[in-house]
C-alpha cells in the first residue's frame, strides 16, 4: 500500500472518492456536511477500525477490505456494485447492504439491514448473524456456512446457492430458487420453497406448516419434519423423511418415505397425482400409496 490514513474525520461529500492502494484506519465518516459517497470508485484499498455515519460509502469499490468497522443505520445503501471484495468483523445496520456486487466474501459479520444482497453473484458468507426480510434476492451462486438468520422472504429467485451448518427462522424463503443444496440446517418458516426447481435438503430439519409445494426436481435426504401440514402439494419430489409428517396432500409425482404420516389428503386435486408414498422404519416401510 502506498499510502495510510489513520485517525480523520470526513464529512465532506466524495472525501476520499477515487482512492487507490491505500489503508485507511481508525477514521470517522460522520459529520455536518452530510457528504455521500467517501469512497466510491476506490481500489486496492483496506478499510479497518472505522466509522460510518453517511450514505454510499463503498459504491463502485474493486478489490477492497472492510474489517473490524462499523456502519449505524444512517449508512444508507452502503455497498453497491462492488466486486472482489472481504467484509470481516463488522456490524452493519444499513438498510439496503450489498446489491448488484460479485465476489464479495463475509465473515464474522452481524447485520440488521433489510433487503441485504440483492441481485449479486458469487456471495460468500462464513459465522455470520444476520436480519433482513428479503435476504439475497435474485442471487447467483456462491456458498454460506454457519449463517444464524432471521428474515421473512429469504433466498427467493436465488441460483446455484449451497447453504451448510445454518439456523434459518424465515417465513417464506426459496421461492423460485433453482439449483440449491441446504446441508445440515434448520429451516424454520411457512410455505417453504414454493415453485422451487431443483433444491436438495440434506440433514435438515424443516418446521412450519404448507412446505414445498408445486416443486420440480426437490429431493429430501435423511431429514426431519416437524408441524409440517399439507406438505408436498403438486410437487415432483424425491423424500427421505426419519420421523413423523403431520399431512401430506395431493403430490404429483416421485415417491416420499417416512416413519410416518398422520394424514394422507387425496382430493380436490386440479392435476393428475401419482405420487408413491411408504411409511415405516427400515425393513419395515411399507407402501401406503402405490
Amino acid at each position: 500500500m502506498n499510502r495510510k490514513i489513520t485517525r480523520m474525520t470526513f464529512d465532506e461529500e466524495r472525501a476520499l472518492y477515487g482512492l487507490r492502494d491505500a489503508v485507511v484506519d481508525d477514521c470517522t465518516f460522520a459529520g455536518p456536511a452530510d457528504g455521500e459517497s467517501a469512497l466510491k470508485e476506490s481500489e486496492n484499498v483496506e478499510v479497518r477500525n472505522c466509522r460510518f455515519s453517511l450514505r454510499y460509502p463503498l459504491w463502485h469499490a474493486r478489490h477492497f477490505l472492510l474489517a473490524d468497522s462499523s456502519l449505524d443505520e444512517l449508512t444508507r445503501a452502503p455497498i453497491w456494485y462492488a466486486s472482489d471484495g472481504r467484509i470481516d468483523g463488522t456490524e452493519i445496520n444499513g438498510v439496503k447492504c450489498l446489491r448488484e456486487c460479485r465476489n464479495i466474501s463475509l465473515s464474522g459479520v452481524r447485520a440488521v439491514s433489510p433487503e441485504f444482497g440483492w441481485k449479486c453473484a458469487e456471495i460468500n458468507m462464513s459465522r455470520c448473524d444476520i436480519t433482513s426480510e428479503y435476504f439475497l434476492l435474485e442471487c447467483a451462486g456462491g456458498h454460506i456456512d454457519g449463517l444464524k438468520l432471521k428474515g421473512k422472504y429469504s433466498f427467493q429467485y436465488t441460483q446455484g446457492l449451497t447453504v451448510e451448518n445454518s439456523d434459518l427462522d424465515t417465513k417464506d424463503a426459496f421461492w423460485h430458487a433453482k439449483n440449491l443444496v441446504i446441508r445440515n440446517c434448520t429451516v424454520k418458516g411457512e410455505y417453504l420453497a414454493w415453485y422451487s426447481d431443483g433444491i436438495t435438503f440434506e440433514n435438515c430439519r424443516i418446521i412450519g406448516t404448507q412446505p414445498l409445494c408445486y416443486c420440480k426436481n426437490l429431493k429430501l435426504v435423511d431429514c426431519t419434519m416437524e408441524d409440517t401440514d399439507l406438505a408436498f402439494e403438486y410437487s415432483d419430489v424425491e423424500a427421505d423423511v426419519r420421523g413423523n409428517i403431520v399431512s401430506v396432500k395431493n403430490p404429483k409425482s416421485g415417491y416420499i418415505k417416512a416413519g410416518s404420516v398422520g394424514e394422507i389428503i387425496l382430493r380436490d386435486s386440479v392435476m393428475e397425482t401419482n405420487c408413491e408414498i411408504f411409511v415405516g422404519d427400515g425393513e419395515n416401510q411399507s407402501a401406503v400409496l402405490k
